[in-house]
Order: C-alpha cells, then sequence, then structure tokens
C-alpha cells in the first residue's frame, strides 16, 4: 500500500487532532535479547519547522526488553550543522531538540561533552539530554561506591552541577554539532529570529565524512596552496579572520577578489566590511553591509557637532538610509552614498564629494553665477565644520530600517549631543523597503495562487 501510494504519503505531519494519521505501524520482529518475537512499532512524520522521522519503539513481552530509537527520514545534507543555545529561561530548557546518533553534545560550563555515536538518535528536551546523562551516571553509582568510592564521589559533585543547570542557577550553553545537518532546537517563535539561538552550518571534515560512510576509510585528506588542510572554524573564530571570494571587477571585468570581515559594533550589532580591488585597471571599491535583519522600527539619529571629538564619532550609514544638514539647508538620499563604516568627518567629506562629482555632471558653463556661488559657499560651509570654524551644525541619520549608527561618547550613559527617535515607518518606507508583499505564513497560499493564475491564462 506504501509503494501504491507513493513516498509523499507515508510521512504524516505532526498533529495532536489527527488520529488516524499519527497511529504507527506494527510490525512482528525478533527481540535480540531473547531471540522471542516482539513488537516493533514504526511511525513516519514530519516535525513541523524541521524534517521527517521515523519513530521506532520495540517492546518483547517475553523478557520485557523494550528500546526507542528515532531516525531521520532525510538524507544526509549538504552540510554539517552546529546549533549553540543559550539556556536562560525555564522555557528554554522546554524546547524540543532533535539529533541523530552521529550528533555530540557540549556544555562547556561543566566541561561536559557527549561523543558521537555514545547515544541513539532521539527526540527530546534540553532538560531531557540532562536526564539522560544524570540517569546513565546514577544507573551503577551503589557498585561504583563499593569498587572506587573516591569515582563515586566525583560522579555526585558532577550531578549536582547538572542539577544546577536544571534549576537554572545560572546561565549556559549547549552547544549540537551534527555532521549529518538534521539536527533540531525549537524556537518558540519560528516566524522571529531566535534571540537566544545561534545556527550555523559548516563543511564536514574528513574524520566526520568517513563516520557518515561517505569517503573511503582510506581516503586522505586534501592539502591547500598553503600546505594546509581546510578546516571548518566557529563564528567567533572567523570574526578574527579576513575571508575571501572570487569575484569579476566592476570596472573592466578581470578576475579579482573580494575581501571580507564581520565586525561587531559595541552596543550595536554585526557589520560586514567588504572591499574589492582589481590588479588590471586599478578599480577599488569598499562597501558595509548590515549584519542583521531590517528592524521592526525605523531610527533617526541626530549628533551636534560641538568638539572636535563629535568628528571622530565612527558612523554606520547603511544603502537604506538618508543623511541631511538642516544647517545647510542639505538632504542627501539614501542611494547617494553607498553603505559605509567611517567617522563623522569621514562622512562629510565623501559627501562633499559625491556633490562635487555631480556637479561636474549637471551644472557646467551654463551655469549661472548664482549657481556656482551657491556651491562655493556649500563647499567652504563643509570646510568651516571640519574644521570646527562652526559648531552649530547637527548631523541627521534617516534609516527606515533601523541599520545605521552613530557612536555615543558615554555609551551605554545617555549622550546629550546624540538623539536616537524610532518610528514607525510609512507604506512608502515599507514599499522601498518591499515589506509589503512579503508573505511571512500560510506559504501554500502562494502556490494555489499561482496555479489558479495559470488556469486563467489557459
Amino acid at each position: 500500500e506504501m509503494a501504491a501510494t507513493g513516498p509523499e504519503d507515508v510521512y504524516a505531519a505532526l498533529s495532536a487532532d489527527d488520529e488516524e494519521g499519527q497511529r504507527p505501524m506494527e510490525i512482528e520482529s525478533m527481540c535480540m535479547q531473547c531471540e522471542e518475537n516482539g513488537l516493533t512499532r514504526l511511525m513516519c512524520v514530519r516535525i513541523p519547522y524541521y524534517k521527517a522521522v521515523i519513530l521506532m519503539s520495540f517492546e518483547c513481552e517475553h523478557c520485557g526488553f523494550k528500546n526507542n530509537e528515532i531516525q531521520s527520514g532525510e538524507a544526509c545534507q549538504e552540510h554539517g550543522t552546529e546549533i549553540v543555545l543559550k539556556v536562560k529561561e525555564q522555557a528554554d530548557l522546554r524546547r524540543q531538540l532533535v539529533k541523530s546518533e552521529y550528533a555530540s553534545i557540549e556544555v562547556p560550563e561543566v566541561e561536559l561533552v557527549i561523543p558521537p555515536r555514545s547515544q541513539p538518535a532521539e527526540i527530546t528536551t534540553v532538560e531531557g539530554v540532562l536526564e539522560r546523562v544524570t540517569s546513565a551516571l546514577l544507573s551503577e553509582q551503589e557498585q561504583r561506591r563499593l569498587i572506587d568510592p573516591e569515582s563515586a564521589t566525583k560522579i555526585d559533585a558532577f550531578c549536582t552541577k547538572l542539577n544546577g543547570l536544571r534549576e537554572l542557577d545560572e546561565p549556559w550553553t549547549l552547544k549540537l554539532h551534527d555532521p549529518t545537518g538534521n539536527c533540531f532546537i525549537q524556537n518558540p517563535d519560528p516566524l522571529h529570529v531566535d534571540p537566544r539561538c545561534i545556527v550555523s552550518h559548516y563543511h564536514r571534515n574528513l574524520e566526520e565524512t568517513k563516520l557518515l560512510g561517505l569517503a573511503d576509510d582510506d581516503e586522505t585528506e586534501e592539502i591547500d596552496e598553503d600546505g594546509a588542510a581546510e578546516e571548518w572554524k566557529s563564528y567567533d573564530e572567523v570574526k578574527h579572520e579576513i575571508l575571501s571570494f572570487d569575484t569579476d571587477c566592476p570596472g573592466c571585468g578581470a578576475p579579482a577578489k573580494t575581501l571580507m570581515k564581520p565586525t561587531d559594533i559595541p552596543y550595536f550589532d554585526t557589520i560586514i566590511v567588504m572591499a574589492t580591488s582589481c590588479d588590471v585597471c586599478g578599480h577599488k571599491t569598499n562597501e558595509v553591509k548590515a549584519g542583521g535583519a531590517i528592524k521592526e522600527q525605523g531610527c533617526k539619529l541626530e549628533v551636534k557637532i560641538e568638539e572636535s571629538v563629535d568628528l571622530a564619532r565612527d558612523v554606520l550609514k547603511s544603502d537604506t538610509c538618508g543623511l541631511s544638514i538642516p544647517a545647510l539647508d542639505l538632504e542627501v538620499g539614501p542611494g547617494a552614498l553607498c553603505g559605509r563604516f567611517t567617522t563623522i568627518e569621514g562622512l562629510l567629506n565623501a559627501t562633499k564629494e559625491q556633490i562635487e562629482t555631480q556637479s561636474k555632471f549637471f551644472i557646467g558653463d551654463s551655469a549661472s553665477n548664482e549657481e556656482k556661488t551657491n556651491l562655493v559657499a556649500l563647499f567652504q560651509a563643509f570646510e568651516d565644520i571640519v574644521t570646527m570654524k562652526r559648531k552649530d551644525v547637527t548631523i541627521v541619520l534617516d534609516d527606515p530600517a533601523g541599520n545605521s549608527y552613530i557612536q555615543s561618547l558615554t555609551a551605554p550613559m545617555d549622550d546629550n549631543r546624540l538623539t536616537k527617535t524610532f518610528y514607525t515607518r510609512s507604506f512608502d518606507q515599507n514599499e522601498e523597503l518591499g515589506l509589503n508583499d512579503m508573505k511571512v505564513e500560510n506559504y501554500g497560499e502562494l502556490d494555489e495562487i499561482k496555479e489558479e493564475d495559470e488556469e486563467h491564462a489557459e
């Protein structure tokens, strides 16, 4: 029957209301303990926001032997997955956790390491991981106290530490590392970014590839040009390195390299600094991209230039951010300057250079004396600001995406010369950011609408 309906019908969606779809299949099978016939129950389900899994439960009525396992219904993924969860609340202990038998788990705070293939694949909770370790350690404690009392005392102390983790005496970290890529820690709010959980994907090394049976045992590591084997690095390690990838020069089309480095801005967010340089034509570009998503509200930043230290403030101007200087009656749109991480002085100089470049194209010999005089006065005003001859100027950055930043000189305290105003975006601003048509739920409706449109077209 399964073959007739097709494999896509085997996996039912996980639901408490669908009793018929959640009914397990029952198969008579031999008990590995007493070799009599027992009963294996199989259930194939799809976990919401995750993947298909196969639940197996065996029970022998003759000797009482029981065994519960879970197997992934998916093939090994292209990359391995590591999930790092900061456990701070009771809700974090109740998060569902799925792992394969090849996964390893680590809790650095108590130096706990559960190596791969030491436990079966399972669906559990974060607290369930601690319970399984605790019960395994305590199962032979009585016998251990007679044979090796010193080790038994150490294990009791360690179990006390594990109980402290369950009581949340202080926040702790759970690292789930699964080379199959078929692991999962539940996000309580799946439509939004998880504030305490980081999911990263990595290239399996040769040892893990052999562990999964995807490489021959006698296969050797490939060595890169520098003579070192390529290895996966954590996100924090990558932040201390400059990454590169091949690209084409936007100026002449010749092969070039783009350098990229993630950088944390204190009291703000992570940004990505990118630089491209062409050895053929000498073309150079520098860009900064916000590392986070579009914020829930837009943000307007206003800084008063009163002291020379104000010109040295760090500034992140994103691609969506506009700049204005009310004292000069100047407003620069978001597209005029690309995203950059600089200082107030650097931003003023870049704005001045941009206006100079544009004026060469739009104001030529035919320009009136008044237009030329206004430009000269504007350029002199920029010069007076950066040389501190003029101190009555306020720089305004308005970013509907909320991804721009001006350094506070008194962080985390309030800065009396820096004002931040958060606001709700207008419909037009959401339209510019592409948010009005963004669909975040009921994705299946999109397919239905598409099919209806195709039928009407026919």
